[in-house]
């Protein structure tokens, strides 16, 4: 690229997700309002055209990892308007197809120095539970039962791809019918 021909109009959006890519390559050090400005090849003043502050960009990342990671599923209308074992099929679907895991470790590393990002990662958790919980009480699950599935839910789709690189995305998607009907199995 040119000196002087940087990009212009970079959204909101991208400088959010630019941050989010920084966080899980190099944790809050590598958020720095010139490495962002560099990596979308555009001038530093276009940053404080979304943000006051790199804090204000740190509590905007929080907001918008709850909003594009999590909430784009357990708040979709039309997966809840679906059955309750298709709401499930379908959520670990949409994970795997848009790769929602992506910024996860990132963002649990945060939050294990940071009280906001704790904070964000308690309500994400509690949105995916809640999701959870409540298509699997619909088919009937109460209790320790419907906890422990709920927990199970979770946490399996929010950490299969971190954890589990090497298993390629068609043999996920083949077995995510069976691990529903695992979980959804008296």
């Amino acid at each position: 690229m040119q000196k002087g021909k940087g990009r212009h109009g970079i959204s909101k959006a991208e400088w959010l997700e630019a941050g989010l890519q920084a966080l899980s390559e190099g944790g809050t050090a590598a958020l720095s309002i010139e490495a962002l400005a560099k990596s979308l090849g555009t001038a530093k003043a276009g940053f404080y055209w979304h943000f006051k502050n790199r804090d204000e960009l740190l509590r905007q990342l929080l907001d918008h990892w709850t909003d594009e990671i999590t909430e784009v599923v357990t708040s979709n209308p039309d997966l809840l308007a679906l059955k309750p074992k298709s709401q499930l099929i379908m959520a670990a679907e949409m994970i795997l197809d848009y790769d929602l895991t992506r910024y996860e470790i990132a963002i649990r590393q945060w939050a294990l120095q940071d009280a906001e990002a704790a904070r964000a990662v308690r309500k994400a958790n509690r949105l995916r539970l809640e999701f959870a919980r409540n298509a699997l009480s619909k088919l009937g699950f109460k209790g320790d039962d419907l906890e422990m599935r709920a927990m199970l839910f979770v946490c399996y789709h929010s950490w299969e791809s971190p954890m589990f690189r090497e298993i390629s995305r068609k043999r996920r998607r083949e077995l995510i019918t069976k691990r529903i009907e695992l979980l959804t199995g008296k």
